[in-house]
């Protein structure tokens, strides 16, 4: 999915995994935050993240999952519940993709609030594209946002993946590219017009 490091929409329904990637970075949180970007999830993605039991749960998942409680308690990642009508609205896109409870009610409930979905998941982002949810937002889209905006620098970039590997993230070659799309874009916004650009990614 092409991204626009110029452009983030700032209340977010965040699956379970993309939960995890926000909080992955306590530096990217902040950002974030700072930013006035808003993170809700629905019952479903609560119940994976805090209740849903763990055969061998790493020092990481521990401590995520106490990040997520002490932001929860700040009024941060709060729950809602899904009505009939989101339940049908899960029950119809389940009948289309195998995915999970968390990514499919966060797609219904994002729907039905018309905000957007955050979600990490490749199956999740093109299901919710195709049923017309336009929407759609990842975590490395939210870096590179907030390293065009300004809210990151490059010194934090380099702080955001540390931090993100620490937790056993995944996704460090995703912000990378995400962060050399928000420097190219931001070089392309603030050059003479008719300039041409050096800047060349792969």
């Amino acid at each position: 999915m092409a991204i626009d490091p110029s452009k983030f929409h700032p209340i977010n329904v965040a699956d379970t995994c993309s939960v995890w990637n926000v909080l992955s970075s306590a530096r990217l949180h902040m950002a974030a935050k700072e930013a006035k970007c808003e993170f809700c999830i629905t019952a479903f993605v609560r119940y994976e993240c805090l209740v849903k039991p763990r055969k061998a749960p790493t020092a990481a998942d521990i401590e995520l999952r106490e990040r997520l409680l002490r932001e929860q308690a700040r009024g941060g990642f709060q729950p809602h519940s899904c009505g009939i009508g989101d339940l049908q609205a899960i029950r119809v896109l389940e009948s289309r993709k195998k995915l999970g409870k968390g990514e499919l009610s966060s797609i219904a409930f994002a729907m039905k609030i018309g905000q957007a979905v955050l979600t990490d998941d490749q199956k999740a982002r093109r299901l919710a594209e195709s049923s017309g949810h336009l929407l759609t937002q990842t975590t490395p889209h939210l870096h590179s946002w907030l390293i065009f905006t300004g809210h990151l620098t490059d010194v934090d970039h380099t702080l955001v993946v540390s931090q993100h590997k620490a937790m056993e993230g995944s996704l460090e070659p995703h912000l990378q590219r995400a962060y050399e799309l928000a420097l190219q874009c931001r070089f392309n916004a603030t050059r003479p017009v008719g300039q041409k650009s050096n800047v060349h990614l792969t």
